[in-house]
């Protein structure tokens, strides 16, 4: 605990905007259990990888929104959109409450836009969102896929095809009323009396001309 102790270290933290949200990335891979907790005024990060252990106190310029925020760890790195709290407001002049430099923090130009070019294009390059949508409730999608095996009842779609048996129907002749409770016997009665029957309404209609 002690060696792990000495090795702690600050990770570097890459980050640009929009109106309306932050992207923060923690540029580290191959975390093991890391420990985020974004806050409405800061961001704590605690991880270990390659023997080291990273921390991250960031305290931001403005409040944010955790609610409305969404991660994704990959092997490579953490990136986190965050939802600013006051929407619509002109660009933050810096993330951190605390002006001056920080030599962990830069700007990350591949996804920064100025805020005169945002209309052109408001997501950023290389970053997949349908990963973010999948981390908000994980268990509970995953739950969703369980529903799939009734996607096997479709099977039952197979026996639409008895639909086809609804020809039979064109027979409109027959009075169902005298099917009886008894459904399945009544069936195969009938299905023998009208195949006999159709010959003799033939025979009825030559009588009459």
């Amino acid at each position: 605990m002690m060696a792990a102790a000495s090795q702690t270290l600050t990770p570097q933290v890459l980050w640009a905007q929009r109106t309306n949200e932050l992207f923060v990335t923690i540029n580290i891979s191959d975390v093991k259990e890391p420990k985020i907790d974004l806050q409405p005024n800061r961001l704590v990060f605690e991880g270990e990888t390659g023997g080291k252990v990273y921390k991250l106190d960031m305290e931001f310029y403005k409040e944010v929104d955790p609610e409305e925020s969404k991660k994704n760890a990959s092997a490579r790195s953490i990136v986190l959109v965050i939802a600013k709290k006051e929407k619509d407001q002109p660009y933050w002049p810096r993330l951190l409450k605390a002006s001056g430099k920080h030599t962990f923090l830069k700007t990350d130009f591949s996804k920064w836009r100025d805020e005169d070019e945002e209309d052109e294009e408001t997501k950023p390059d290389g970053i997949d969102f349908s990963q973010f949508q999948g981390l908000g409730g994980m268990g509970d999608m995953g739950g969703m896929g369980g529903m799939g095996g009734m996607g096997g009842m479709g099977g039952m779609g197979g026996m639409g095809g008895m639909g086809g048996m609804g020809g039979m129907g064109g027979m409109g002749g027959m009075d169902f009323g005298n099917f009886g409770g008894d459904f399945g016997g009544a069936a195969a009665g009938e299905e023998d009396s009208d195949d006999e029957d159709m010959p003799e309404l033939e025979t009825t209609t030559e009588s009459k001309e």
